[in-house]
Parts: structure tokens; C-alpha cells; sequence
């Protein structure tokens, strides 16, 4: 891909705002030949399919030319079906919405018709329907064609073979004869080639092909979630999956800073990448996760683009992408060098057609999964523990048989255990610490909530959660760890500080990990941070040294409440 942008395509700064609000950050191969035709006034045929970015491909240019102080009909598109129709509405809307005046209409069969009467009769600029209801208005005379700059026929083949060939003939005569026609169509048989001779004037043929379609290697599922809980849902699929090295693609490149802030609060070692970094900066992060001081890279499209990491072995969609091409591109970042790979990406409800589409369109057999409960992710983990406790018991017993002597951790335990405590007292109050410091099992009251109904707000934070606390909620502590010790400092929300610059300064400050830091509670002018016990005179000596966000940190052991 080319280094061309939106801003080369001499758009209006209202439009580029939209396509940057819709994570837009360079023009698909469609868009890139199809938007200075279409500004151009041409007439346009183009071969491409669902998922190539067509939307865009019409509707900035044919937006770019609309009057906004006019309330006739200037442009209309034509869909096969009711879904289609509001997808394009909907997506048309949003590229407009920094356009004052400008109102986008969908009309349809099986909506209300008075509501589509009213809304006409107010005044619509850009209209998107299906053959049979525009035709009904038009009969009725409440559509009305004489302004009309731009007719649009989206996905013609599919119209055709539904048999709407006598309803476009008649849209068609209606449109004033200067007006310019715009056809996209998949394919291209006899009756599209006949319609484009009978209605246009000396199009420009456009053909957008796909060099590959699937990505072998992979195993592609996608979980359907609720969108104020894709931020949980990704600490409980990160936490099930066995990877090594991930990928987390997001629409924006705000996205993008949040999510890789948030999952730094949350004990994953993750880092941003995205357009508005210099060279230098993305050589830093691409230097740490090909190392392994990374395992998250959190990216927009066009930063990951180019990216050459063999070991990649996890690929998450936490946005769906806007075309089949970036979902191809996205997913092929794993399951490289022969090696196998797994692609999740996380849907809304109003997004489940756009999975259909990437997997019709794609031959790729992508299967609904489940998203894992809390009691599942705490079992996975106590099972990776007690097998990490077992390995290493293992290879003491080795270690001791060859040296034929007492392994200095027995005489530790010798010393502390007889009398009240026994070996297995001892076994499981060292086993007890160590879960309680890895924060694996969930609170009860978090369990019963999770069998009632899922939480309003989410309430699962990762691998350095703790258990029952808030995040900035201000409210007490109540987690009872003994290996932990809560710090105040001096600075809170009025300072615009977060999770991630504590995270960050500690980190970056002490050398220290960031999985060690367990709950941040930020308040309006002051925050406390939980720290492991043997560490908080550490932290505290660096952290009075420093600074966040330019101002001067003052930290201290925080007093009960």
C-alpha cells in the first residue's frame, strides 16, 4: 500500500474529519481511484465487492458536492435489500456528521411509511433506498428526482437477479438526463453491460481485484459482546488464550492509546503503535515486542502495516474492520513461517452481518466462541499455577538426587514447620500467598454477580485487579492482602492522571514489572496505588524523585481509612 491519503483527494476538512472519526487512515485501492472520478462529475462502473470500502467510495465525493442550503433530493442510491440500505445509510451519516445541514434518509419497505412521508416533506439531501419503495414514492410524488445530481446503483448484479430490473429501468428514466450515474457491481453479465449502454454517458470502468482472500494457519472465531464490556471481555480472552506474542487492532489511533493505557493498568506488557508516532518511537516499540519485552502491540491498520514478526501467534479484532481486505491484512500479522495462529475478533450485535460478509467473502470458516466466566479464567490460572509448583517441585528432586544433600528451600522448611505448624500447614499458606499475590480467584460476591447477570460496568481488570475495589470509584478498600501496601500520592483526576501513568512511572522509574502493581483508585486530587509490601520503600524513593504529567509526585504509606 502507498503512502497516498484522504487529505491527497481534495476533500472538504468536515469530511476528512469524519473519515477520521471512522479510523480512516489512508483510502482503500477503490476509494483512492473511485473519489476523484466521481468529484470529477463521471460517470462510473466499478468491479469490486462487499467489504472493498465502497461506501466510502461514492459517498465522500457524491457528500462533497451536495448544497447543504437546498432541500431537494441531490443524490440516491439504490440497495437490493432493507439491511443494506441502512448499512449505507448509516455509514453515510457518519462520514457527513461534521456537514451542517446535510440530512441522510433510508427508505425501505416494511418501515413506516408516514414517518418516510414527514421526513421527505421536511427536506433530505441524500437518499438511500431500495427499488420498490423508491419507486413508490416516486409514484406517489413524494420522492422527487428533478435535483438530482447523482444516482448510485450499489451491489446491481444482486438487484438484477432479485428481479428488480423493471423498478431500476423506471428510476432511471426519472433522473434528469444530466444526471451522473454511478454502477458497482461484484460481477458483470449481459443485463448489467445493456443497463450501463441504455443509461450512461461514456463511463469510466473501474476493477478492484483481491490478491488473496484467506489466510491459511489460522483459526479464525469471533465473540459476539456487549460494546462497554469489550474492554473486560479482552482481559478474560487474554487470560484463557496460551500466547506468546499478540496483536490488538483497534478502528483509531485514541483507541488504540486508551486500550494499550488500560491494559498497562491491567499487569499486560503492551505498548502502542500508530501513525501520529516518529520513526524513532516506532522503532523503540517495534524493538521491545520483536524481543519479547512486549507481548501486546496494540495498532491501528496502517502502523501494522509491514510489520515482519515470524512469531506472532494471536491476532485480536477489537474493532471490526471496515473491509475484507484489512480483516485479510490484520489476521495475516499471524500463523506466518508454517506456524500455526489464532485470529478473535469481538462483535456487536449491529456488526454480526459484517462477520457474515468477511466470512462469505472470504471462503474463511469463522466460528462463534464463547467468552470465557470469571470462575473459568480463575481455575485456568490455578491450573498454569499448581503446574508451575509441580514443575518446579520436580526439578528440586533432580537437583537434590544428584547432589545427594538437603535442598536449602527443605531446610527452610524445616526450620518454620513442627511444633503448631506442620509441613503441609506450612505448603499451604505458601500456596495461599502465592495465589493471593497473583489476585487469581475472583471475590464470591463477584462470582454470585456473574451468575445473576453481567455487571453494568466492567468489573473484571486483568491480571493486576484486585478484588472488589474500584478504579477512581473512591470508595474503600476492601481487599485483604497481606503482601500488599497501599501508597498515597498527591496528585488524582484534576491532574488528568491515569491508571497508566502510575503504571508507567513505576515501571519506567523502578525497573520493576508492571503485574506486581495491583488496585489504582484515582480520586480528584489524590490517588493511592497498591504495591507488593517488600517493594513500596523502593517505589516510594523513586516515584518522590519524579514527575507525572509534569507535576512534582509526593508519595507516602497512605493511612487506614
Amino acid at each position: 500500500m502507498s503512502d497516498f491519503k484522504f487529505a491527497d483527494l481534495n476533500l472538504c476538512k468536515e469530511l476528512l474529519k469524519g473519515v477520521a472519526d471512522l479510523g480512516f487512515e489512508e483510502p482503500s485501492p477503490i476509494q483512492a481511484v473511485a473519489i476523484p472520478l466521481v468529484l470529477a462529475g463521471r460517470d462510473m462502473v466499478g468491479q469490486a465487492q462487499t467489504g472493498t470500502g465502497k461506501t466510502a467510495a461514492f459517498g465522500l465525493p457524491v457528500l462533497e458536492r451536495l448544497n447543504p442550503r437546498g432541500k431537494k433530493v441531490q443524490a440516491l442510491v439504490l440497495c437490493p435489500t432493507r439491511e443494506l440500505a441502512v448499512q449505507v445509510a448509516e455509514e453515510v451519516s457518519l462520514l457527513a456528521a461534521h456537514l451542517r445541514g446535510i440530512s441522510v434518509l433510508p427508505v425501505y419497505g416494511g418501515q413506516s411509511l408516514d414517518r418516510q412521508l414527514r421526513a421527505l416533506e421536511r427536506g433530505v439531501q441524500f437518499v438511500v433506498g431500495t427499488p420498490g419503495r423508491v419507486l413508490d414514492h416516486l409514484e406517489r410524488g413524494s420522492l422527487k428526482l428533478g435535483a438530482l445530481q447523482t444516482l448510485v446503483l450499489d451491489e446491481a448484479d444482486e438487484m438484477l437477479d432479485m428481479g428488480f430490473r423493471d423498478d431500476i429501468e423506471s428510476v432511471l428514466k426519472a433522473a434528469p438526463e444530466n444526471c451522473q450515474k454511478i454502477c458497482f457491481s461484484a460481477t458483470m453479465p449481459k443485463d448489467i453491460l445493456a443497463l450501463i449502454q441504455g443509461h450512461m454517458r461514456d463511463p469510466e470502468f473501474v476493477r478492484i481485484t483481491r490478491k488473496e482472500l484467506t489466510v491459511a494457519n489460522v483459526e479464525q472465531f469471533y465473540y459476539e459482546v456487549q460494546p462497554y464490556r469489550k474492554a473486560e471481555a479482552l482481559c478474560l480472552v487474554l487470560d484463557t488464550c496460551d500466547f506468546n506474542k499478540g496483536i490488538v487492532f483497534c478502528s483509531t489511533k485514541l483507541g488504540v492509546d486508551e486500550l494499550a493505557t488500560h491494559l498497562l493498568a491491567c499487569g499486560y506488557q503492551a505498548d502502542s503503535l500508530h501513525g501520529n508516532l516518529s520513526q524513532a518511537q516506532r522503532d523503540r516499540v517495534m524493538g521491545r515486542f520483536r524481543s519479547g519485552g512486549l507481548e501486546l502491540l496494540i495498532a491501528t491498520d496502517v502502523a501494522a502495516r509491514g510489520l515482519d514478526v515470524d512469531d506472532v501467534d494471536l491476532v485480536l479484532n477489537y474493532d471490526v474492520p471496515f473491509d475484507v481486505e484489512s480483516y485479510v491484512h490484520r489476521i495475516g500479522r499471524t500463523g506466518r513461517a508454517g506456524k500455526s495462529g489464532k485470529a478473535a475478533t469481538f462483535v456487536t450485535a449491529r456488526e454480526l452481518y459484517k462477520i457474515r460478509d468477511i466470512s462469505r467473502y472470504t471462503k474463511a470458516d469463522i466460528q462463534r466462541a464463547r467468552l470465557p466466566s470469571k470462575r473459568e479464567v480463575s481455575d485456568l490460572k490455578t491450573s498454569r499455577l499448581l503446574g508451575e509448583v509441580l514443575a518446579t517441585a520436580e526439578a528440586m528432586k533432580e537437583e537434590r538426587k544428584d547432589a545427594q544433600k538437603i535442598d536449602r528451600y527443605e531446610y527452610l522448611l524445616e526450620s518454620v514447620s513442627g511444633g503448631e505448624h506442620s509441613e503441609r500447614d506450612i505448603a499451604g499458606a505458601l500456596l495461599k500467598m502465592l495465589v493471593e499475590r497473583e489476585q487469581i480467584w475472583p471475590s464470591p460476591a463477584e462470582l454470585e454477580a456473574e451468575k445473576q447477570a453481567p455487571p453494568a460496568e466492567p468489573g473484571y481488570a486483568g491480571r493486576s485487579a484486585g478484588k472488589g475495589a474500584s478504579r477512581g470509584a473512591g470508595g474503600k478498600n476492601t481487599r485483604k492482602n497481606g503482601g500488599m501496601e497501599r501508597l498515597f500520592f498527591n496528585i488524582g483526576s484534576k491532574a488528568r492522571v491515569t491508571p497508566g501513568d502510575f503504571v508507567g512511572a513505576i515501571t519506567g522509574e523502578t525497573g520493576l514489572s508492571g503485574r506486581i502493581i495491583g488496585d489504582i483508585e484515582i480520586h480528584d486530587r489524590f490517588s493511592f496505588v497498591e504495591v507488593p509490601r517488600d517493594k513500596a520503600e523502593e517505589i516510594m524513593q523513586a516515584m518522590n524523585k519524579t514527575q507525572i504529567r509534569g507535576l512534582r509526585v509526593a508519595a507516602d504509606i497512605a493511612r487506614p481509612l
